[in-house]
């Protein structure tokens, strides 16, 4: 699917692709592998720029249990970055 002319990304082609890689959320929205949207190939940017633009929200990892006392981010590896979101949740009607 071509996403591209040359004034940028189609919505309603990044709509479609999006509609083709989500799936059903317990919110009731719809929810998108950040695996599903690198997959998508050079136009991943773009989606991710469209789910931003429909109130989607990225799902962060579970917040990993700190512990070793006083050093313990020194010796367990807290680089102390931003985690990476593993998906994107999209609110109900967002492909509408």
């Amino acid at each position: 699917m071509e996403l591209r002319d040359s004034t940028g990304p189609d919505d309603e082609a990044l709509r479609a692709l999006v509609a083709g890689l989500v799936r059903p959320h317990a919110s009731g929205g719809d929810v998108i592998e950040r695996a599903a949207v690198l997959a998508s190939g050079p136009d991943a940017m773009a989606v991710l720029a469209w789910i931003a633009a429909h109130d989607g929200e990225p799902e962060l990892p579970p917040a990993a249990a700190t512990g070793g006392g006083l050093y313990g981010t020194r010796f367990g590896g807290g680089s102390g970055a931003a985690p990476t979101p593993l998906r994107y949740v999209l609110p109900p009607g967002a492909l509408r």
